[in-house]
């Protein structure tokens, strides 16, 4: 008898320790709201912390440059069973407790992912570089820290090309950006998102096509 309520104890025990380490906090700032998860009872307080104010400085950043209808609502879920880096999906941000580990001041992480939940481009007519070369692109404008994390736009090399995606994208964007038309990326992410575009776009936006562009830019890449 005393060993089943041990048993009994030590099962409410390790629920309750479970319920309060996956335990949800809402936080409401402004006319949006977070809510915040996470399996990871070691998670740093103060790096938490760092997830949830970057939130609030970026997100409506990026929802009034990009998207005003973008959602209000947001999750962030700490994970230690994800093994990648970060993903995004239905408005839910997963983040690995590994990376967040390793790489506590990362926390632009946090900008290019929330990018993903204002491009809701769905099923998308553009290529998937486009959609991460532009999420880079916005990390790369509108981070908090990104030289914390030392995390910067590479240099151009002889191999590179603007299909290949991240951040080797989001320089020849800011490229474009400061060197032929501002205000490019800001027209090809709206046509993304209402499934207008189309490659002819770059052409009708600068006068010239994407391989035009880029040839330009390895000629002269300076920022």
């Amino acid at each position: 008898m005393k060993q089943k309520t041990f048993l009994s104890l030590l099962f409410i025990f390790t629920c309750a320790t479970v319920f309060k380490s996956n335990a949800q906090e809402v936080i409401k700032r402004n006319g949006y709201a977070l809510t915040f998860e996470s399996n990871y009872s070691a998670l740093d307080p103060k790096l938490k912390t760092r997830l949830i104010e970057t939130f609030f400085v970026v997100y409506p950043k990026l929802a009034k440059e990009y998207n005003p209808k973008t959602l209000k609502s947001v999750k962030f879920s700490v994970d230690t069973a994800y093994k990648g880096v970060a993903a995004t999906s239905n408005g839910k941000v997963t983040y690995s407790s590994i990376w967040m580990d390793k790489h506590p001041e990362d926390i632009d992480v946090v900008t290019h992912e929330v990018m993903h939940i204002v491009q809701d481009y769905g099923n998308s007519v553009g290529p998937g570089w486009l959609t991460e070369g532009i999420a880079d692109y916005a990390r790369y404008k509108f981070g908090v820290d990104n030289a914390g994390a030392k995390w910067t736009l590479p240099a151009l090399k002889p191999e590179h090309t603007y299909k290949n995606s991240y951040r080797i994208t989001a320089r020849f964007f800011a490229w474009i950006e400061k060197h032929v038309k501002a205000g490019t990326i800001k027209a090809v992410d709206a046509s993304l998102r209402n499934h207008s575009y189309k490659p002819e776009l770059w052409t009708t936006l600068t006068g010239k096509d994407l391989d035009a562009l880029w040839a330009e830019y390895v000629n002269n890449p300076e920022l």
